[in-house]
């Protein structure tokens, strides 16, 4: 089963991502195939670049052809990106100390990206 991931609440990425799901994928055991994961609010923090979580979430997800995207307004507005708020939405946002592999984007980027490989299911942590 293919799954994406979307990280909503408040540590979703802190705590349920860093210490639930990550091991899992880092281990092979995690029991689906995740396809995508996409990240609101203050979960961004956890992938900047040099962080821990986000430098293993990086190296899983480009081993495992994991899809991460960031929601560009809550980036631009963290200064996690490069861009207006106006150009949210649009594909025009570029990410900016996050760590490798994490793109940015709204409800139109992420389904472009998961286009190749839709989830059966999605989950909102």
């Amino acid at each position: 089963m293919k799954v994406a991931c979307v990280f909503a609440t408040s540590m979703a990425a802190s705590y349920k991502l860093a210490t639930m799901i990550l091991p899992q994928l880092e281990e092979d055991r995690h029991g689906v195939d995740i396809v995508g994961m996409f990240f609101f609010d203050d979960n961004l923090y956890p992938l900047r670049a040099g962080d821990p979580v986000g430098e293993r979430l990086s190296r899983v997800a480009a081993t495992k052809g994991i899809a991460l995207m960031v929601c560009d307004q809550c980036a631009v507005r963290r200064g996690l990106a490069e861009g207006t708020l106006e150009q949210c939405g649009r594909g025009e946002v570029t990410p900016k100390g996050l760590a490798a592999g994490i793109g940015v984007g709204c409800f139109p980027q992420l389904y472009a990206a998961l286009a190749g490989n839709m989830p059966d299911q999605i989950i909102t942590l």
